[in-house]
């Protein structure tokens, strides 16, 4: 997959004769999956949805429109890409995709601390794992450790043009880690 593919749901099981899918859906946005939408799969398949079924959770692709034909899609993973996401998915105040989050650089009190290297889906937050920049790590700190993403105790602002997001009380974390 290219850099800009993000992973948004898997196919599970068929349902029913008419070449419905089950679909387990790992993004905040189900109503990217619209019919018309189209997406890749690691298989490198384009499909596009005929329709989607938010209440059981199923999906049905244009010419997969019978169970064997379906059949075949069970188990792949589902791609769209930024600018899709971007165009479908409508963001809420104080709200950002994870591709813009990641590779920002964490400030606190004019300190680089590091970069977001990957975020973590926990049931309570989400937690960003950061790479400790270079100085820190000379001193001894952890090379990597998480902060929780909670708006006003852990994180300040969050400036995704400029790759930055701005903290409090995340170096005493760092410490602990």
């Amino acid at each position: 997959m290219t850099e800009d593919k993000i992973y948004v749901a898997k196919l599970g099981k068929t349902v029913g004769l008419k070449g419905d899918l089950k679909l387990h859906i790992d993004s905040d946005f189900p109503n990217q999956f619209k019919k018309g939408a189209t997406f890749t799969t690691n298989r490198n398949l384009t499909l596009k949805v005929l329709n989607y079924n938010n209440n059981n959770g199923t999906i049905r692709f244009e010419t997969y429109e019978d169970i064997d034909l379906a059949k075949k899609l069970i188990n792949q993973e589902l791609f769209t890409s930024k600018e899709a996401t971007k165009d479908n998915c409508q963001l809420e105040e104080n709200q950002h995709f994870w591709f813009d989050i990641i590779d920002c650089e964490i400030i606190e009190k004019n300190i680089v601390l590091g970069k977001v290297k990957e975020i973590h889906r926990y049931p309570i937050t989400d937690y960003l794992e950061v790479t400790t920049s270079m100085q820190l790590v000379e001193k001894n700190l952890p090379k990597t450790f998480l902060i929780p993403y909670i708006l006003d105790t852990y994180i300040t602002n969050v400036d995704v043009q400029e790759k930055k997001i701005f903290t409090q009380d995340c170096f005493d974390i760092l410490e602990n880690s």
